[in-house]
């Protein structure tokens, strides 16, 4: 009886010990999915916005150095258009989380953009060239689709005005129709176009739109409603509640 018992205890103890080791590993594991997961969505955005730069191709692989090299990451308050420090609370900052707390947020009103609220400091990317200067301007938006939010990167050269570049990077729109977002061509589109006349929003998204129209691209064929939130999102972002303010102050060339 007494060797069965010390027999059990053993068991037990060797069953204990695995399920200990067993729960460090899958611990551990998920750390490091996690570290993983945030490196590869660093990486992904860092992609993004040296396509939006500009120096996608010219990084030649070295996504992280390019990036640290040319791309500075600044602040925005939306109200004033003015610089701030970075939030404070984490590490980085992510101004899609931050819109979704009503203490650093605004509620979106009177306007088809498709989300309820905006985050009261914006992240924009300050582009630099060789000698230091500010060649782009690039500035996170977002807004509804025909699906769900797309969410994109707007490149603009220092006058604040002239297109670079206009990137979705997410969507879900359906493919030859909304998804032409993603098309070459299509994106090849805005470059050059300008956004305000006499101080005034005139970009536009339209039906047979001229190549010589400046302030107007042709829309996506057969994908009104992508086409729409693409002028709704642009509308938003580009107007008083959103970068207005800023592109009207240019503070990068203070």
């Amino acid at each position: 009886m007494s060797a069965n018992k010390e027999t059990l205890k053993g068991t037990v103890g060797i069953v204990l010990a695995v399920c200990l080791v067993c729960s460090i590993v899958v611990s551990g594991s998920a750390v490091g999915l996690r570290s993983l997961q945030q490196t590869n969505a660093n990486l992904d955005k860092q992609t993004n916005i040296l396509e939006a730069a500009g120096l996608l191709e010219q990084s030649n692989g070295d996504i992280g150095g390019t990036f640290d090299k040319f791309v500075e990451e600044k602040y925005v308050d939306l109200d004033s258009g003015a610089y701030v420090d970075k939030p404070a609370g984490s590490d980085v900052y992510d101004m899609y989380k931050a819109a979704k707390v009503n203490e650093t947020s605004t509620k979106v009103e009177g306007s088809n953009v498709g989300f309820q609220r905006r985050p009261n400091v914006a992240s924009v990317y300050l582009v630099r060239d060789e000698q230091g200067q500010v060649s782009r301007v690039i500035m996170p938006v977002h807004g509804s689709g025909l699906w769900d939010l797309m969410y994109g990167f707007l490149a603009v050269d220092n006058d604040g005005n002239t297109v670079r570049e206009l990137i979705y990077y997410q969507q879900k729109e359906t493919p030859g129709l909304g998804g032409e977002v993603l098309n070459p061509s299509w994106k090849s589109k805005w470059n050059g176009k300008k956004l305000y006349k006499g101080g005034e929003l005139a970009i536009q998204v339209k039906k047979n739109a001229s190549a010589d129209d400046e302030y107007a691209v042709d829309a996506l064929s057969g994908a009104t409603l992508t086409s729409n939130g693409i002028q709704n999102t642009l509308t938003y972002w580009l107007g008083e509640n959103g970068y207005g303010p800023y592109l009207s102050n240019k503070p990068w060339k203070s």
